[in-house]
């Protein structure tokens, strides 16, 4: 038992979002008679979010770097929107050079910002609030007010396709059993290497009933969720993008060195610099990324709204900063995952999407998700002073 206190002390804040996200599910499942766990409405719930899920992994680690944010991800992403549309339609440009050069360019407006903050010592808040109005301003100027429609499928396919199946199986798709199947072997193997790990260097580690109800829950999860896909069109284009961002970012923010150096860098910059941490490129790269992570967004939600609009993007910074402060990131930087974000991200879009389907007011979800994101950060002030009086 104590070795348990031990564990959920150490992750407490994404346990208990984890359980948020069960029980708000759980919760719209049985209100809504059903309707939200239907396979249809899952695939939409994915697509719907898979912008702020993508937004929300670059936030993250702007996050962590002391609690900087970018106020401008929602500009950026409608003025990339604005550009892959203007180079499809109106320069007749081929949909793949269009999508690379479009992101080449959400990479250097991440080098534009990362300069100013990180090289000039303008705040990320100032720095990023231009860049909100720049890129806003620059929308409206692209487009003249007016949106830009249809898309080719070749560029909604991103955000609105599915992945062909491997079979011809009438009423169930292959292709998405054999994901779940695959996942859960490699779920399985990396659990149990991390646990090996933990042993080898005398890491805390759960009990091995503990161990295997977790394993177990989350595998019925992995094949329940596939099965529901299975049952409609299959995988969605934009969850094998999201899935591989989550794997990319995990692996880098836990195994390698440029990862470890954002965190030493939100949890002491002095202390990191000190240490040989070049803080000034780590903040210049997280920017960098951001950039690029808010373009990727930009073309997902323009290829699912089949059409780029001059206010495409209002309000997406504010749903990826509440979805890591939701997921369990720190105010004062240093502490979060991407796991957690992911987690935040999905709770938000199981309250729209519940609600949606309740018929609850867009005011009335706006005041709900405020309360919900106040009270994720107050109990992230009261975990902190809670560990401090331990």
């Amino acid at each position: 038992m104590k070795r348990l206190d031990v564990l959920l002390r150490g992750n407490l804040r994404q346990y208990v979002m984890i359980i948020a996200l069960v029980v708000v599910i759980i919760f719209f499942q049985i209100i809504t008679g059903g309707i939200l766990l239907k396979p249809l409405n899952i695939s939409n719930l994915i697509q719907q979010n898979a912008y702020i899920l993508i937004l929300a992994t670059g936030m993250l680690l702007c996050i962590l770097t002391c609690g900087n944010i970018d106020l401008s991800v929602g500009s950026v992403a409608g003025f990339i929107g604005a550009i892959s549309a203007v180079f499809i339609l109106k320069l007749n440009m081929p949909v793949f050079p269009a999508i690379l050069i479009s992101l080449l360019i959400g990479v250097l407006i991440g080098v534009w910002h990362g300069f100013w903050i990180a090289y000039v010592g303008v705040p990320a808040f100032i720095t990023t609030l231009a860049g909100m109005l720049i890129f806003r301003g620059l929308t409206m100027v692209i487009l003249q007010g007016m949106s830009l429609a249809p898309l080719p499928k070749a560029y909604t396919f991103i955000s609105a396709g599915f992945i062909p199946d491997i079979a011809d199986i009438d009423g169930i798709n292959l292709l998405a059993i054999l994901a779940g199947i695959i996942a859960s072997v490699l779920y399985i193997l990396s659990e149990l290497n991390d646990r090996s790990s933990k042993k080898r260097y005398n890491f805390e580690v759960s009990s091995l009933g503990a161990f295997l109800a977790k394993v177990i829950s989350i595998v019925a999860v992995i094949n329940a969720f596939t099965y529901a896909m299975a049952r409609y069109k299959g995988i969605p284009a934009v969850l094998v993008i999201v899935v591989s961002l989550v794997l990319i970012y995990s692996f880098i923010t836990n195994k390698t060195i440029p990862g470890r150096h954002i965190y030493a860098y939100g949890g002491n910059p002095k202390a990191a610099k000190l240490s040989g941490v070049k803080t000034r490129k780590v903040l210049f790269w997280v920017y960098v990324n951001m950039g690029f992570l808010a373009a990727l967004a930009g073309i997902v939600f323009t290829g699912r709204l089949n059409s780029a609009t001059p206010k495409a993007g209002n309000g997406f910074e504010l749903d990826a900063i509440a979805s890591c402060f939701i997921g369990g990131a720190s105010t004062t930087g240093g502490i979060g995952t991407v796991v957690g974000a992911i987690v935040g991200g999905l709770l938000m879009g199981v309250l729209n999407n519940g609600m949606s389907i309740l018929g609850v007011s867009i005011d009335w979800q706006q005041a709900i998700k405020g309360i919900v994101l106040l009270a994720a950060v107050a109990f992230d002030v009261y975990s902190k002073s809670k560990s401090r009086v331990l």
